[in-house]
């Protein structure tokens, strides 16, 4: 029955769509005629508003009324710019995560269940919220501490929201099977995969204990860094439905006004914001993930705090180093060492030549060089860089393309305060810095260091492996005489299960067919 809801559902959302005119906005180029076919026929059934409206409008539009599980997964697509496309990317980036405000007692409520204990035991006041999302929304407060009273902010999971997205995933995950199917070309953008991410990073995000420990990750992270913090958590007002941390008296970055008239030096803002990402980035290989100009603020200090980390990224050393040495080609327009490095990491197919995939680099970095630092727009580099991992049929990366996302976010940022801000300059004291302790002769060192962590823990285990293979040769070669056997339940559990598949894998397929000639009598 799952099934069939997620048929109605894909249908009402393709619905919702085609009214609000973003299948007739949809790009074309390079798909079969019958797409245009069906965009044609799109239009006639969208509303005549819409099609005055711009792109990003249609889009915020159809949004609204599909619900907070849409937003999210809007956003989520923001990220993956290889897979809608560089400017589709850009417009789903500005959707509103700002929704109705839910009940306060309905808040209490939550904090209570998940924390056993009554508000009143908890915090000295509680008030009104003030801002709604998708998946939560924030209440300031005040807890009693050595001074009187400490401000707090509190997040409290949005009640249903859990629900209502675990049966929206599911019509993702129809859709996406259905892409891979009925479009090969878009199987090495791995839509199932895609899918999967989006349903792991939102659960993540849903639990409200991990966002904590994301926070308290980077806080001891950069607990040294010049101009850069996040909040503190309260851990003992902290749950999987809450989260209790300081409250930030700040101007928010998106204020560029309010930041001038309070004094703060913007281009200095600006440099702090790109060296800091990048630390997180290079040095730590975890970086917030989502920093946009509403969950950044500059305190009475001057200092940046960061908020809202229910996004955040990883990348292993190796990616690390991959990265570093992508970059440092770029610079010095080695792009054979550009191209080489995407060999040796596995993002292109090994069958591919790699001077071929040197020429296509070069194609994108020849110009970066032929034109002032702060003309260069990182969104433009990206599509470049799509388009040639289109032609060299490179997999998908989620951990490099949500880094690539924040990277222009950030830049964006950054010249919002300042219009001719120099990234590549403002970049190379950490950048340069990490090459030189990380591809330089301490590299070597490092990597002698690591081995001989590795040998000795081969080591140790050695006599253990050494058991395991004896063991499993003494299988192998009794299977090898006497053949494999199963007791009589097994067997019959087999034969039951076996049964069982196959009269639900007909029974599925009339069930479908059924489904889509509904809904096809229903939209015709």
């Amino acid at each position: 029955m799952s099934t069939i809801g997620a048929y109605f559902r894909l249908a009402r959302v393709g619905w919702v769509l085609v009214r609000e005119g973003v299948v007739s906005a949809l790009p074309t180029q390079g798909l079969p005629p019958v797409v245009g076919l069906v965009k044609s026929l799109a239009q006639i059934f969208t509303r005549p508003a819409s099609i005055q409206e711009s792109r990003s409008v249609r889009l915020t539009n159809a949004v609204d009324r599909l619900g907070p599980s849409y937003v999210k997964i809007g956003q989520f697509l923001a990220t993956r710019p290889d897979v809608v496309g560089v400017d589709w990317a850009l417009d789903l980036s500005m959707l509103q995560d700002r929704m109705a405000f839910f009940p306060t007692e309905t808040a209490k409520g939550a904090i209570e269940a998940s924390l056993g204990r009554s508000i009143e035991d908890l915090y000295t006041r509680f008030d009104e919220p003030l801002a709604a999302a998708s998946i939560a929304q924030v209440h300031p407060a005040a807890v009693a501490s050595a001074e009187g009273e400490r401000k707090v902010a509190v997040k409290v999971v949005r009640p249903g929201v859990r629900q209502r997205f675990a049966h929206d995933i599911e019509s993702m995950y129809l859709m996406s099977r259905m892409q891979e199917r009925l479009l090969p070309s878009t199987r090495r953008l791995r839509p199932v995969e895609v899918t999967r991410t989006l349903e792991q990073t939102t659960k993540l995000e849903m639990d409200l204990r991990l966002e904590a420990a994301a926070l308290s990750e980077i806080g001891e992270n950069t607990k040294d860094d010049p101009g850069f913090r996040v909040p503190k958590v309260d851990w003992e007002r902290t749950g999987r439905d809450v989260i209790t941390m300081e409250w930030i008296d700040g101007i928010k970055m998106s204020n560029i006004e309010g930041l001038r008239a309070a004094g703060y030096d913007l281009e200095k803002l600006a440099e702090t914001l790109i060296q800091s990402f990048l630390r997180h980035t290079l040095r730590d290989g975890f970086f917030h993930a989502d920093m946009h100009p509403g969950n950044l603020f500059v305190d009475p200090d001057g200092i940046i705090v960061a908020v809202d980390m229910g996004i955040v990224g990883r990348l292993g050393k190796k990616e690390r180093r991959f990265l570093a040495e992508i970059l440092y080609g770029f610079i010095t327009r080695d792009y054979l060492r550009v191209a080489e490095v995407h060999f040796e990491a596995g993002y292109v197919p090994s069958h591919h030549d790699v001077a071929s995939f040197a020429q296509a680099i070069r194609a994108i970095g020849e110009p970066i060089h032929g034109q002032p630092a702060e003309t260069i727009s990182m969104a433009r580099l990206l599509a470049l860089l799509f388009e040639v991992t289109d032609l060299f049929e490179m997999q998908t990366r989620p951990e490099l393309i949500l880094l690539q996302k924040t990277m222009v976010v950030v830049e964006g940022v950054s010249r919002m305060l300042d219009p001719r801000f120099n990234m590549w300059r403002a970049a190379e004291p950490v950048v340069g810095g990490w090459i030189r302790d990380n591809l330089g002769p301490k590299r070597i060192a490092t990597d002698l260091r690591d081995g001989l962590k590795a040998a000795v823990k081969l080591a140790e285990a050695a006599p253990e492996i050494a058991a395991k293979t004896e063991k499993f040769h003494q299988q192998l070669l009794h299977m090898t005489e006497h053949g494999i056997r199963f007791d009589s339940e097994t067997a019959e559990a087999i034969g039951k299960a076996e049964a069982k598949h196959s009269r639900g894998g007909r029974a599925a397929l009339w069930v479908i067919a059924a489904t889509l000639a509904y809904i096809a009598f229903q939209l015709s």
